[in-house]
């Protein structure tokens, strides 16, 4: 008889094994447990766009009395019709008042725009996420949104998502690799509910989160992404997100023309991004408050800038869709580029929290609206209508910014619908990737964040382990160079003798002239077996290391060397040490390694 919860096998002591443990390991373990999990985290991620975006909308409704008040143009808050839209004043500063000190209490990851601490959790803590940034995240959020605040979703529903997937996969007890993409899975789940774009969500996921395509993570992330599409369809409908007339292009000269627009939106996606943490920076340097009470002092700032720009209240994709129309003149569509670069900044500043994919968007549309009204009035018979160059705007100013150029191409397509405009975004978006590497050099506005922290994610796990280690912590000692009049015969001798395949040749004087390698003497020996060569006649350079070389920057060196290890030299050329790729993997084992 066996009792229940408990299996009729029995581990080899004779303890019973729970019933749930088959199921545990089959989660951990099995592929197809891998998609169960992400199919359950696509529905609630889904959810939770779902009911994220129904916050944002009430507290909207709230704060100013409209849907989306970017529209309104300024109008009163229908339940205060005497403060006229002087409201707008303390919209920023009561909601800062409440989503301030919960941010600040409960969960401090949920400040600022989301995406770079995913990114951080999947780096460096192995996919571990507080369960309590999915509320705290999205209560704080739709607040700053609804009451004002010029951000938008995207951060937060890829850091409620990312924290959803977190929590399933730490109930479960997954290992850190799998456990990193169920929160790629919550990222993508997020993306493709909130946006309708189950093709984006896992490039993004993979793209910005993951930072690789490996098989089995991207048939996870799209399951999710596509659950989580289900259901946010059954709620909003299955429509592109911005509902826009159809464009077309009128001649191939004009992609000469979207290379220019590449570069100059591109730089616009290096300025927001250069603007943001300068404002940042100003905003901590200023404050010395508390911290749970910046909000709502800096509100009054925010509010100062809405009553002047009422366009930039919230997200703003009613004014990006004017634009992108045709709804506004040249001259105002810059003043809205300036403005959303300055607004999202000072929002994000103050310490709100909310994304800057959606104004990254807005800045694109606008610049690129722009530039297609300077060309068109200029080229009228040649070049298509100015919303043209809007759209391919919004993907080039994300790939300037953000540097994900393949999920730039993709969630635009999705977005938009505009299929024929799929070339030129190409084109646009490459040259502002380019432009975004020449003008900020390996930083984006998701990762500057975190370097300005001191993590650096561009690097492996591997070499971010490495980077505080220098060669001489684990060098050996130097093998016994070959002088450099030794024939090629006793050069095999030796080479078979040391192990590693390559040796230091030296002169008479004792310098270093270079390495001779095992596989040059043999194919040498081989060719001519009376060679009457000497190992100077086959020494070659191989990358240079020095006592100063991080184990970071030796990594790839060794992969590059022709043997099994390197030689250290000093800065006047003196033979100091040794470097194999048995150090460098002992190295990656802290317990192996003593100080240097």
């Amino acid at each position: 008889m066996v009792s229940a919860g408990v299996s009729k096998n029995n581990s080899a002591a004779g303890v019973p094994v729970p019933a749930y443990q088959p199921v545990a390991r089959w989660l951990r373990e099995s592929s197809t447990g891998l998609i169960a999990l992400a199919v359950v985290i696509g529905a609630g991620s889904g959810a939770g766009a779902v009911a994220f975006r129904w916050l944002i909308t009430s507290f909207t409704r709230l704060f100013s009395g409209h849907q989306d008040y970017s529209a309104a143009g300024g109008q009163a808050h229908p339940w205060l019709p005497e403060l006229g839209p002087w409201f707008l004043l303390i919209a920023p500063v009561l909601a800062g008042l409440i989503y301030g000190p919960l941010v600040y209490r409960f969960a401090p990851e949920a400040r600022g725009h989301g995406v770079p601490e995913v990114m951080y959790a999947v780096a460096e803590r192995g996919g571990r996420i507080p369960a309590q940034v999915t509320v705290v995240k999205a209560i704080a959020s739709a607040m700053c949104i609804g009451s004002g605040g010029s951000v938008g979703r995207e951060g937060p529903i890829v850091q409620i998502g990312s924290a959803l997937g977190s929590t399933l996969g730490r109930l479960t007890r997954l290992p850190e690799s799998r456990l990193r993409v169920l929160v790629a899975c919550g990222a993508a789940g997020g993306i493709a509910a909130t946006f309708n774009a189950p093709m984006a969500g896992p490039f993004f996921a993979m793209e910005l989160i993951l930072r690789n395509f490996a098989v089995e993570s991207f048939g996870a992330v799209v399951l999710s992404s596509v659950t989580a599409s289900v259901v946010g369809r059954a709620v909003f409908g299955n429509t592109p997100f911005l509902a826009l007339p159809p464009f077309a292009l009128r001649n191939p000269v004009e992609y000469l023309l979207f290379i220019v627009l590449g570069v100059v939106v591109g730089a616009c996606g290096v300025l927001f991004t250069k603007v943001l943490y300068w404002i940042e920076d100003a905003c901590d340097w200023i404050w010395r408050g508390p911290e749970w009470l910046r909000p709502a002092v800096g509100g009054l700032l925010l509010g100062g800038l809405l009553l002047l720009l009422p366009e930039m209240y919230g997200v703003g994709y009613p004014v990006l869709q004017n634009a992108v129309e045709g709804g506004y003149v040249f001259g105002f569509l810059l003043l809205l580029l300036v403005g959303k670069v300055v607004a999202t900044s000072l929002t994000i500043g103050i310490g709100g929290s909310g994304g800057v994919f959606a104004p990254s968007l807005f800045i694109g549309a606008m610049g690129g609206t722009a530039f297609g009204t300077a060309v068109h009035a200029w080229l009228p018979s040649v070049t298509a209508s100015p919303g043209v160059y809007g759209l391919i705007g919004m993907g080039a100013a994300f790939a300037g910014a953000a540097r994900a150029p393949i999920t730039a191409v993709i969630i635009l397509f999705e977005l938009t619908g505009q299929y024929t405009i799929i070339l030129p975004m190409l084109t646009a978006i490459v040259i502002a990737t380019a432009t975004s590497k020449a003008l900020l050099g390996q930083d984006t506005i998701y990762t500057l964040k975190l370097r300005r922290r001191g993590v650096d994610i561009e690097r492996s796990p591997e070499a971010r382990r490495l980077a505080g280690l220098t060669v001489p912590a684990v060098m050996e000692a130097l093998p016994e160079p070959l002088p450099a009049e030794t024939n090629l015969a006793d050069a095999a001798h030796a080479l078979a003798l040391s192990g590693h395949g390559i040796l230091p040749v030296v002169g008479d004087d004792g310098r270093y002239q270079g390495c001779v390698t095992a596989r040059a003497v043999a194919e040498t020996l081989a060719a001519d077996h009376k060679a009457t060569e000497t190992v100077a006649d086959l020494a070659e350079l191989p990358p240079l290391l020095t006592p100063e070389s991080s184990l970071a920057d030796a990594l790839p060196a060794l992969t590059n060397a022709p043997g099994t290890g390197l030689p250290v030299l000093s800065a006047d050329r003196e033979l100091t040490g040794w470097l194999t790729h048995q150090a460098v993997l002992d190295a990656l084992n802290p317990s192996t390694v003593t100080a240097g």
